[in-house]
């Protein structure tokens, strides 16, 4: 479900989630940054300007009423999975779980997946940033692994990415996957007159 607060837009899951647990993606429409960031560019690590980009951070915060600022991430497409106790500013993960209260996990996506997870029963949540690095990596099965939930307790929403007819990779990326398992072959589809694609 999309929806519109003040000038940002969100995208919500529509899962059975607790309702204390909020989940949300955002985009890019309503901020303040300019030109090949324009306008809620919410990253450090693209070449937007710092300023602007805590500018469109503490909009975020204003306009959700967020009872915290975000873990922020400095991700690198990689396996490593926090709990946002531990966590320092800008933490090098492409995950973060929580059982407190009152704790906002967050990952930044483009093209890459956002999974987010929760309990169906406490407050344990989580979020993953996956790429195919990411995925080739393990970050869902440390995610897994770090929440630390029964499966019958686990809920998931994978949240808006780039998608097959829009992004090509190597044969070099899939035979990597078809090494770890067999079956991941059947992901993969070539593209004609491309040879290698």
């Amino acid at each position: 479900m999309v929806m519109a607060i003040n000038t940002l837009e969100f995208i919500y899951p529509d899962w059975p989630a607790p309702v204390h647990v909020k989940a949300l993606t955002t985009t890019r429409d309503g901020g303040f940054s300019v030109g090949p960031y324009s306008s809620f560019n919410l990253s450090n690590l693209v070449g937007d300007k710092p300023g602007t980009v805590k500018r469109n951070r503490a909009l975020l915060r204003e306009v959700l009423n967020l009872p915290a600022e975000p873990q922020w991430l400095t991700q690198v497409h990689g396996s490593r999975v926090i709990d946002a106790f531990d966590a320092g500013p800008s933490a090098e993960a492409d995950g973060c779980v929580t059982g407190t209260g009152g704790v906002v996990c967050a990952v930044l996506t483009a093209d890459c997946l956002p999974i987010f997870l929760c309990d169906r029963r406490s407050m344990r949540i989580g979020i993953l940033h996956a790429g195919w690095r990411g995925l080739a990596a393990g970050v869902v099965e440390e995610g897994l692994r770090k929440i630390q939930l029964p499966p019958a307790n686990l809920l998931a929403w994978l949240g808006p990415a780039i998608g097959p007819s829009a992004y090509e990779v190597g044969d070099d990326v899939r035979k990597m996957f078809v090494s770890q398992d067999k079956e991941m072959a059947e992901s993969f589809t070539p593209v004609p007159n491309r040879p290698g694609h």
